[in-house]
């Protein structure tokens, strides 16, 4: 029988193993991947929305490196850009994507070195020596397939090898992962996010659905930080169907208005469609633009009643409470984790942007049942692959089949190159082909099975499709192939004439059969990678993108959306390529002490994926929310069931080798013991710090905090969490302004002109015209069609849209990008700051900074509050003796600083200091601020929090010790003082610290001597030693009255004097002249921090603020009060 299977089953034309085959494939696809690098080089300086989207559409100032035009242009920002700046502009989800496949590309390096170094020679010479010629081939004789005794052993060491190396890269992988990703839990994004600190709680029983419910869950765990608000979730009933489906009928009704008047003509024929039926058979033909316009009117009608009869009273069984500071929402997630206070399950809160709100209010019984389906769901869809994969399995035993189909051996017999080609090409073409479709099936099973954000629904389809792909393509496929060649050898000797008896005789020739197919199968596999790797550089090239467009544009037309949707960056599809990469892996695994070439060709494509998906992530795509890489532990969780999967087959081959007879096939198994020893450990020391943010004591007292009545009064909560649903705007139909004039052609009717707000561009208004019927068409005009960048950097920010404005910060900030919170970098100035600062404000154009209008959508803000940037003014101090700020009875020159023109009152949205990087300190000089930093602190994460002052408005610091200063003017010295003046606008900000126990005589007011509209003066010594009364901020002018009041326009007072003994300072009102009306609008918000009393913010301040901790009671006055937190 031996020679039955040796000669007839596996001889020398076996395809399985054709070299001919094999090498087609591969020199096929490299000839088109070298092709298709080379279009991608001349097509992508001429198409940079398609390969470059990312220059023009980023998220506020971050914009990918500089590209080149030339050919090879984008190579160099792959080559010099490195992780902590991808970090800062790609995010930690794109990141980790990039670890994973460096850390793929270097693993299989290394193994391929281990295999192809040691196997193949130990496989070849076993070939040379003991396998006859005729049972060989090139291909069979570089693996086990034929390998006898003790040269097995070799293998199983090298699997040994194996274990151990990714076992340490792992391990290394894991702790940077974790370092990057307690960096993004540190980052300015991060923590300035309101859902950051925010708990989700699902599964709330039906007493406690209420926020008084939510209140007691909470107080019952006895938290050891209290929330600030909570917000039940409220029923929304068919509303988001409804609002979904008339979106989508605005969708079909600009399509098949631009379709009609398409090149600005009318064409001869009006456009229909068919109500019923299938097919296009039956069913009633009908207008489709009156069809359309009768059922938008409908439908919008149907929304607007919906609304009013929707009962928002109705709460769901979920709920939102947000903490003070982002680190305590972590201590108390991490405290109350798998624990179910009053059943139900808290957690830390997704993105509002990645929630999906459909399964939010899933019980358990319908999760339950929905899984169940989805199970079976799953179990059918793998049943049904088996017929793609039987057909492919057939393909790639074409060389075996030929001799029982006439045509084939007919076909070999005239064009063994053609034969072999095809039987090379067809396998993995037709395998890509019908693995299209299955991530979009997966993706729709996970979603309906209960997945609540979009970024668990990646992390449940990659679990899902990567043990899809396991089963199926390997399992499946192997035991397909067994049955295949098991069924062919009965076949033979049926032929043969054996009897009954010796074919049952001959089934212990099976583990052979069984042992040779998977083997044999490292072919087919070596055909599968080249078909991989062109896959990657086609992807690079875009080719389909540029197809689809060119073709609808020119035969279709497109509607304003389809470009605006168009123009901006693609999503990056985490779950598929992730899939993908891993079930690579895998048969590059399994194979790799089997048949080494496939590990080879698995470290090629891996070396190609790193590169290409680089420049995608740089240039081209974005992520849909980030995550901050919360996929990685399910990724490297599958990497190490590909490392089990690789010691089953070994113990299989070795097993088999010896027919389970001996005990030898043990030595396999401690690779999997060491497997499963290094993920306990991963759960225990990796998995927590990875999952939480681990804040340390100083962190914690330094934490930003917000307060209750901050939270309360914007209803923040409410707001960000509330379902989207319930304030969402419908689509407004859009059409190309050009067209509009055809419309009265179109309908029959009296058309008015009117103007429509779309959401889409903003709230801008639109011209518009409204048709029979009642719908509003906008009209858009060519300049308009293209996704707005600012618009695109509104609707990508992660930051609360009631801190601050996006859109305007984006473009008109003079912050630096957080580059320098992972990595040094240099910051941007506002264009116009310096010309408005050299000029002064009577310049031109100098209104357009200072009077732009904050309420309006289009126009920006005048200066971003961010807390990151204007916290540096307190941490360095320029000298020990301060300078006297430039008269404004001067010309400004060059020279003039910008601290003449910090206005500290625009900081009260931020009074708590923000966290700063590690690499900037002991370093000299930051980045942004000329001064050198705080020495970092024997805590290596305490590190991150240089000392700084809080809730201090004090703009000049003059720290003279034992020193006796005579007599000062005001800021703007050698001028007269004025006859007290009525005072608009006025604000101070005091708070003397002097350690002197000499008492102070009561200081004047800032209105005391003169009054001056915005009149605001930056002052605030801090003396050890004995100091004379100064005298108030205006009372060494002289000079003319008219003069003084042209002059000393926009002067800004904020002095911070904090006395340790001093009387009492007389208010804002107290300094008047009897003849004086009080100034209108006056705010004063001081901070004297005397023996027994502080004015306090919220816990947490800061170690200046020692009496914050012990319950003193809280004073916020002026713009910001009582709302820190903004």
């Amino acid at each position: 029988m031996a020679s039955i299977i040796d000669g007839s089953i596996f001889d020398e034309s076996s395809r399985t193993l054709a070299p001919a085959a094999v090498g087609s494939q591969v020199a096929l696809m490299s000839i088109v991947s070298v092709v298709t690098v080379l279009l991608f080089n001349f097509l992508r300086p001429k198409n940079k929305i398609i390969y470059e989207p990312k220059v023009k559409y980023h998220e506020g100032d971050k914009p990918p490196p500089r590209i080149s035009d030339s050919l090879f242009g984008w190579l160099p920002p792959l080559v010099y850009t490195k992780e902590p700046e991808l970090l800062d502009k790609i995010g930690l989800d794109a990141v980790a994507f990039l670890r994973f496949l460096r850390l793929m590309r270097w693993l299989f390096a290394g193994i391929a070195l281990l295999a192809c170094g040691v196997l193949i020679p130990i496989n070849v010479v076993y070939n040379l020596k003991k396998v006859n010629t005729k049972r060989r081939d090139i291909l069979s004789m570089l693996t086990i397939r034929d390998v006898e005794g003790d040269f097995l052993f070799a293998h199983v060491a090298v699997t040994y090898l194996i274990t151990c190396l990714i076992v340490f890269c792992v391990n290394m992988h894991w702790k940077a992962m974790v370092r990057l990703r307690h960096t993004w839990f540190r980052s300015p994004e991060y923590l300035q996010s309101f859902y950051a600190r925010t708990l989700q709680v699902r599964h709330v029983p039906k007493k406690y659905q209420s926020d008084e419910g939510l209140k007691a869950i909470f107080e019952s765990i006895n938290m050891p930080y209290p929330t600030t608000s909570v917000h039940i979730g409220r029923k929304v009933g068919k509303l988001p169907e409804l609002i979904e489906y008339h979106n989508q009928t605005v969708r079909d009704f600009e399509e098949v208005l631009v379709k009609y008047l398409k090149g600005g003509k009318i064409k001869a024929k009006r456009p229909t469609i068919r109500i019923g039926g299938s097919c296009g058979c039956g069913g009633t033909k009908k207008d489709a633009i009156d069809f359309y316009t009768a059922k938008l009117k409908r439908t919008e009608a149907a929304i607007e009643e919906y609304r009013m009869q929707i009962d928002t009273r109705k709460a769901e069984n979920f709920g939102f409470a947000s903490m003070a500071a982002v680190p305590y929402a972590h201590i108390v997630a991490r405290k109350i984790a798998g624990k179910h206070p009053k059943g139900t399950d808290i957690d830390l809160a997704p993105n509002p942007k990645d929630i999906i709100w459909s399964n939010m209010d899933n019980s358990e019984a319908e999760l339950a049942r929905n899984r169940l389906i989805g199970v079976f769901w799953l179990v059918g869809v793998c049943f049904f692959n088996t017929v793609p994969l039987f057909i492919i399995s057939i393909l790639a035993n074409l060389d075996s089949i030929r001799v029982y189909v006439p045509f084939l051996q007919s076909w070999f017999e005239k064009s063994p190159s053609s034969f072999a080609f095809l039987s090379g090409v067809l396998p993995p073409a037709i395998s890509g082909m019908f693995g299209f479709f299955l991530p979009i099936i997966m993706r729709w099973l996970s979603k309906f099975m209960g997945a609540l954000t979009h970024s668990k629904l990646d992390r449940a389809v990659v679990a899902r499709y990567f043990a899809f792909l396991i089963i199926s393509q390997l399992i499946i496929f192997t035991l397909i192939g067994v049955i295949f060649n098991s069924i062919q050898q009965i076949i033979l000797l049926i032929g043969k004439r054996a009897s009954f008896k010796e074919i049952i005789d001959n089934l212990h020739e099976l583990p052979d059969v069984i042992n040779r197919t998977y083997i044999n199968q490292a072919s087919y596999w070596l055909t599968f990678f080249p078909l991989r790797g062109f896959l990657v550089v086609f992807d690079l090239a875009q080719i389909i993108n540029l197809v689809w467009l060119s073709f609808k544009t020119h035969v279709f037309g497109r509607t304003p959306r389809d470009i605006r949707e168009w123009t901006q960056p693609p999503e990056f599809q985490y779950a598929i390529y992730y899939s993908n990469v891993l079930f690579m892996g895998a048969v590059g695994l399994v194979f790799a002490p089997l048949a080494p070439l496939v590990v080879l060709a698995a470290a090629i494509v891996f070396w190609m994926s790193s590169w290409v998906y680089k420049y995608q992530l740089m240039f081209v795509f974005v992520s849909k929310v980030e995550s901050g890489g919360r996929i990685w532990n399910v990724v490297i969780n599958r990497l190490l069931v590909c490392v089990v999967l690789m010691q089953l087959l070994m113990i299989l081959t070795i097993g088999l080798q010896y027919q389970f007879r001996s005990l030898k096939w043990l030595s396999t198994v401690p690779p999997i013991l060491i497997i499963l020893a290094f993920k306990l450990y991963i759960n225990r020391v990796y998995v927590p710090a990875f999952n939480y943010f681990s804040p340390t004591e100083e962190e914690i007292r330094l934490a930003k905090v917000h307060s209750e009545r901050a939270d309360h009064k914007g209803n923040r909560l409410e707001k960000r969490f509330g379902h989207p649903a319930l304030h969402a705007e419908l689509f407004t139909p859009m059409l190309h302004k050009k067209m509009m004039p055809l419309l009265s052609e179109v309908y029959h009717g009296k058309i008015n002109n009117d103007h429509a707000k779309l959401d889409e561009y903003g709230g801008q208004q639109m011209e518009a015209q409204i048709v029979p019927g009642g719908i509003k068409i906008a009209a858009i005009d060519q300049r308009d069609l293209e996704y707005d960048p600012v618009m695109y950097q509104r609707d990508r920010g992660e930051l609360d849209w009631d801190q601050r404005s996006v859109a305007s910060t984006a473009i008109f900030s003079d912050l630096p990008s957080n580059t320098h919170h992972y990595a040094n970098a240099s910051s941007k100035t506002l264009v116009g700051y310096e010309k408005y600062l050299a000029q002064g404000p009577g310049s031109n154009n100098g209104h357009e900074i200072e009077m732009t209008p904050i309420d309006s959508m289009q126009e920006p803000l005048l200066d971003p509050r961010s807390m990151a940037h204007h916290q540096q003014g307190f941490v360095s101090q320029q000298s020990l003796t301060p300078s006297l700020p430039p008269s404004m009875y001067q010309q400004y020159n060059g020279s003039t600083k910008e601290a003449s023109l910090y206005r500290p009152q625009e900081r009260s949205y931020s009074p708590s200091p923000t966290y700063v990087s590690t690499d900037n300190l002991n370093q000299g000089r930051s980045p942004v601020s000329p001064h050198p930093n705080a020495p970092a602190s024997a805590d290596s994460h305490a590190s991150y929090f240089p000392p700084q002052q809080q809730h201090q408005r004090q703009a000049s610091s003059n720290m003279l010790a034992n020193a006796q200063r005579s007599h000062s003017p005001g800021p703007y010295n050698a001028v007269t003082q004025y006859p007290p003046q009525p005072q608009q606008h006025g604000r101070q900000a005091s708070g003397n610290m002097l350690n002197s126990p000499q008492v102070r005589s009561a200081s004047p007011g800032p209105n005391q001597a003169y009054g001056q509209q915005h009149a605001r003066q930056a002052s605030g010594n801090m003396l050890a030693g004995t100091r004379t009364p100064s005298p108030g901020p205006y009372q060494a002018y002289g000079g003319n009255q008219s003069q003084m009041q042209q002059q000393q326009q926009h002067a800004r007072q904020m002095s911070g004097n904090m006395l340790s003994n001093r009387t009492p300072s007389p208010g804002p009102y107290q300094a008047y002249a009897p003849q004086q009306q009080p100034p209108q609008h006056a705010r004063q918000g001081s901070g004297n921090m005397l023996a027994g009393y502080s004015p306090t913010s919220p816990p947490g301040a800061g170690p200046q603020n020692p009496q914050q901790q012990q319950g003193q009671p809280t004073n916020f006055a002026g713009r910001g009060a009582h709302s820190p937190g903004y």
